[in-house]
């Protein structure tokens, strides 16, 4: 495993595959990889430009690929029911979700158009819900998997059920840390719900170590420590932006993955190398704030997996 790369991705003809934050970055490498391996892949974002440019790039590169584009926009959770409703009217079942996008250390609090914190709003609760609505489409697919994007960053993360949109104090890492420790944790707790109700799905998730992305290099949170530690780690210990979606290919396609694993680089502080089973922090692992983030992340979204499994 420690040497796994693009080219251990089993056939992946006839599975469809939608990978949010896809015009860029980790999501495009991910899109990309999974389409040339024959995946048919919705690509989602919220720039229809860029969306459109991602699927040429890809034709380029892989002639035969199977590949679209929909306008996702997980900071508005109308976007999200208008992207699943659309979903629906097109495919009947849904084989890979990949939870991808997200934002970054933005330095002033921002919100989305639900009034949420913006990064914990985009990069957890638009993928909760998301996650939740597309629940009907992964269940009729055989084998379906859920990946998460977390990261490095959970590991100094909490959940602060007191101020979880940083209306009291707001600071950009602990909003950021915050949201990635919440998406591991959704990642595991997924998987428990779902072996508990029968729902029949691989929840898992995944970190891209110190990967060279636009996140960081154009992204509203280049300043200060961010700055720094791109400046002065980056030659060092960073690697490409498609080596960092691999621990997400792992997750999303390996048959050595495992339920409510996660994964990451093997290299030094896993910032970078071919991917391997990642560290979980204790807090990621907590059975009660799993279960009062899952009430408090349907209370907030207004979508119930359960009610929506019952729906289906």
């Amino acid at each position: 495993m420690s040497d796994w790369t693009t080219r251990d991705i089993p056939p992946m003809a006839g599975k469809l595959a939608v990978v949010t934050g896809a015009t860029g970055g980790l999501g495009f490498e991910t899109a990309l990889a999974l389409a040339g391996a024959g995946a048919e892949v919705v690509l989602t974002g919220r720039n229809d430009t860029k969306g459109s440019e991602a699927i040429d790039r890809i034709c380029e590169r892989c002639p035969h690929a199977i590949v679209s584009y929909e306008t996702l926009d997980l900071a508005s959770l109308a976007s999200v029911a208008s992207f699943t409703r659309r979903f629906g009217a097109m495919y009947s079942s849904l084989d890979l979700l990949i939870n991808n996008a997200g934002v970054m250390a933005l330095p002033v609090r921002q919100t989305t158009a639900d009034d949420f914190e913006m990064q914990f709003g985009t990069n957890y609760l638009g993928h909760y819900a998301l996650t939740a609505r597309l629940l009907p489409f992964l269940r009729r697919a055989n084998g379906p998997r859920v990946v998460n994007l977390s990261s490095l960053a959970h590991r100094s993360g909490k959940i602060d059920f007191d101020d979880l949109q940083g209306m009291v104090s707001y600071s950009p890492g602990k909003a950021y840390t915050q949201s990635k420790l919440a998406m591991l944790i959704f990642a595991i707790e997924l998987q428990r719900r779902s072996d508990a109700n029968g729902w029949g799905l691989m929840s898992n998730a995944a970190h891209p170590g110190f990967a060279r992305t636009d996140l960081i290099a154009k992204g509203p949170g280049n300043s200060g420590w961010m700055a720094l530690a791109g400046a002065v780690l980056g030659p060092l210990f960073s690697h490409s932006a498609a080596s960092g979606a691999l621990p997400t290919l792992f997750a999303a396609t390996s048959p050595h993955a495992q339920k409510a694993g996660y994964y990451g680089p093997s290299g030094f502080y896993e910032m970078k190398g071919p991917p391997v089973p990642a560290k979980i922090m204790p807090q990621a692992k907590d059975a009660a704030v799993a279960a009062r983030l899952w009430d408090v992340s349907a209370e907030l979204t207004s979508v119930s997996f359960d009610q929506v499994a019952a729906a289906a």
